[in-house]
């Protein structure tokens, strides 16, 4: 059995609702103006973005957690775009439907975050 590496990816409701009709087993087509999937190493740091971001673009955000295969996931360098802690994987669009083939297991949710109303 291969290791498996743990990432997160904070997710807003049209993007989560792609991932529920694939049984949680993988993530959708990239939209032409997105040429990088990126699934973040570091929880807090999905947290931040699906609560600061997501929640005000769209009403609601969740964090999604899931696991691929640590060997494939080491052809996609860390990428560090921040603090020490805000490190991305940056997967090319061209290449999600074979990192969707290297996950291990289904994608979950463990968070989530609604806009409240005032």
């Amino acid at each position: 059995m291969s290791e498996t590496l743990t990432l997160w990816r904070p997710t807003g409701p049209k993007e989560l609702d792609l991932v529920r009709e694939s049984g949680w087993r993988a993530w959708p087509p990239r939209l032409p103006d997105q040429p990088i999937f990126y699934p973040v190493l570091n929880e807090q740091y999905a947290i931040m973005i699906a609560r600061d971001w997501n929640v005000p673009a769209s009403g609601s955000g969740y964090v999604t957690r899931f696991a691929v295969d640590r060997e494939f996931a080491g052809r996609y360098p860390v990428q560090q775009v921040g603090g020490r802690d805000i490190l991305e994987l940056w997967v090319p669009a061209e290449e999600l439907d074979e990192f969707n083939r290297h996950l291990v297991g289904l994608i979950e949710v463990v968070h989530e975050f609604h806009a409240t109303a005032v």
